[in-house]
């Protein structure tokens, strides 16, 4: 991790130094028309929960660490027992997962999974299934969504696999016996070493949400409760060799990745243009980083866009969190602008002198990259070169361990306690800021993860609301 990158690093300085000057490049952001949507933290995107773009993942995969394991999640808060119709992806929508590996901050490699439904009840019944499921095949279960999934490149489309089925909703226990087993069938191999997966799993987001009411109820007092837990979420997975993803198919001289996830609705009319309504790359950033007036129109920007945008700019350099931790907890935001938030939010890591003291995941990292061409922009970015921990810490890289988040992001790692310890300037110091240590009480996912692909915990099947 400590390659001899010094002349990269001044181009990241250069580039942070200048995202002000960029910033003057205003793009003016609107709310679009009435079919446009956004993520759940944004106002549109809740009219339109199957377009909601919830968590993203990307990890070298624990088991096979020659490939690399992408996750994203849509559909939030999914109460198992919502039936008869339960939760499908949407169909006219194509779903997507989209690479940088020359760091201009445009999609070079897409993956994209798109649905149809297969529907049997007709008049018949408003079951789902009529009997008990062992199989994705079986004819008592009445409702099915197939799926398509293609690699989008400066080549062209290529079809990865053509009809596959995703794994259904899961009823409960007397309709699906053996859930397990209906999973393991969802899992599709692909020619070259990758697998795919599309279905329901429990939602791996692990976090106190309490934090919107005045941080933790301006005292702390409001933590400890995990939001999430009981709740499902549809997941799209893939598997996939790391050479297929690194620039020029050589992970060893360019092992950085940059990574983020995106809806695309169609409009009215079946020949009418795909609009992406939903854009996710590091956790909590819409959430937590962008404003409110900001946040539908952030979902509808491309990554390339995002260092012209003045006031987003703003918002990293100068972020809201700390400054509300100080009024209401007393506790002195780090000085501003925010060199560290530059470079985990939009340029990558990359430093030898800083508390993390590793050229970590910036693309300027990457051989074959023109550093005249290299864009900040906001991304999830990997080092694909960093190898697999054995023991993961959740709070990833603060905590020493260099394969956690903000370096890519692992299941495990606590989204909602690395940000604020980030915002807070544990980066700068090297050191959690010690009245936060406990963050937000909730350290781990009330189910376990799974040692091999697809890794999220099987979904639930019982109320969220055991009450009485």
């Amino acid at each position: 991790m400590r390659q001899k990158a010094l002349n990269r690093r001044a181009v990241i300085a250069a580039a942070g130094a200048g995202l002000v000057g960029a910033a003057g490049l205003v793009i003016v952001l609107q709310p679009g028309a009435s079919q446009a949507s956004s993520h759940r933290e944004a106002p549109l995107i809740a009219n339109d929960p199957q377009a909601d773009n919830t968590d993203l993942y990307a990890f070298t995969s624990p088991d096979r660490p020659d490939t690399v394991t992408l996750l994203g999640n849509w559909l939030p808060f999914q109460e198992p027992n919502g039936g008869p119709n339960f939760y499908p992806f949407a169909t006219d929508t194509r779903y997507n997962i989209k690479i940088d590996n020359n760091g201009d901050a445009k999609a070079d490699i897409v993956y994209r999974w798109t649905f149809r439904n297969e529907d049997r009840r007709g008049n018949a019944t408003f079951l789902y299934n009529n009997g008990p499921v062992t199989s994705l095949k079986d004819k008592t279960l009445l409702f099915r969504q197939h799926y398509r999934l293609e690699q989008v490149t400066a080549r062209g489309t290529k079809v990865l696999v053509r009809d596959a089925v995703a794994a259904p909703s899961h009823t409960g226990a007397a309709s699906m016996p053996d859930y397990a087993a209906l999973r393991a069938q969802a899992v599709i191999g692909i020619k070259g070493g990758a697998r795919t997966f599309a279905g329901q799993a429990d939602d791996p987001f692990f976090a106190d949400l309490r934090v919107f009411d005045l941080l933790y109820g301006a005292n702390l007092k409001e933590t400890g409760q995990d939001t999430l837990r009981g709740y499902n979420v549809n997941t799209i997975g893939l598997q996939v060799p790391k050479s297929a993803l690194a620039l020029k198919g050589s992970p060893a001289r360019n092992p950085v990745i940059g990574v983020w996830s995106t809806t695309e609705r169609r409009g009215a009319g079946k020949t009418a243009p795909f609009r992406q309504v939903s854009r996710l790359g590091n956790p909590l950033v819409n959430e937590a980083v962008a404003p409110a007036g900001l946040k539908d129109a952030f979902n509808r920007l491309d990554p390339s866009q995002d260092h012209k945008v003045k006031p987003l700019v703003a918002r990293v350099t100068s972020p809201e969190v700390p400054k509300l931790i100080e009024k209401i907890y007393g506790l002195e935001a780090p000085a501003t602008p925010r060199a560290d938030l530059v470079e985990i939010f939009l340029t990558g890591i990359s430093t030898k002198s800083g508390p993390i003291k590793a050229d970590l995941n910036s693309l300027l990292l990457n051989k074959d990259v023109n550093a005249k061409t290299f864009t900040p922009a906001e991304m999830l970015r990997l080092n694909l070169a960093v190898p697999v921990t054995a023991q993961p810490k959740r709070l990833g890289v603060l905590a020493g361990d260099l394969q956690g988040f903000p370096n890519g992001r692992r299941l495990g790692d606590d989204a909602i306690d690395i940000a604020v310890q980030a915002l807070e300037g544990a980066a700068q110091t090297g050191k959690l800021v010690d009245a936060l240590a406990a963050g937000d009480g909730v350290n781990a996912n009330e189910s376990p993860f799974g040692a091999s692909f697809p890794y999220v915990a099987l979904p639930h099947s019982t109320s969220v609301n055991q009450a009485g």
